[in-house]
């Protein structure tokens, strides 16, 4: 069956609901109205998830596809090329568009502290980034 899709849409701007339920969806990688409600804390009506689903998929976030008396829906990009949306909007509202700003702040007011692993897993990234500028030149 093919996936029904409006236009492609950017993963901002989201309410607390909206997230909740693409994250939902992300968590099974499809899911039913009725799944989504199952997994939403404190569940609003079904009525209320149909309507976000469809308003979800009116912003290009998710597809759809008729199953039964169902429709299942599917996100329309991958967790991570979403969050890479999210994370350039972030960066440019609150951060005026700098990573090193938004590292600092993550690294000097977090109440969780990375760990070791993670700290070596940053710099390898920092390593590689480095060596993809110099590469581009």
């Amino acid at each position: 069956m093919d996936m029904k899709e409006s236009k492609p849409g950017v993963f901002t701007d989201l309410s607390r609901r909206e997230n909740q339920i693409m994250e939902a969806i992300y968590a099974r990688g499809e899911a039913t109205a009725t799944q989504v409600l199952a997994a939403l804390p404190d569940p609003p009506s079904r009525t209320a998830v149909r309507t976000m689903l469809t308003i979800l998929t009116k912003k290009g976030l998710l597809a759809f596809r008729k199953e039964g008396r169902e429709y299942v829906y599917k996100p329309t990009r991958q967790k991570a090329q979403a969050g890479k949306s999210v994370m350039t909007r972030v960066l440019r509202t609150f951060f005026d568009g700098s990573l090193e700003k938004a590292v600092a702040a993550q690294l000097s007011g977090s109440a969780s502290k990375p760990s070791d692993a993670e700290l070596a897993q940053i710099e390898e990234l920092i390593r590689k980034a480095r060596k993809e500028n110099t590469d581009a030149r």
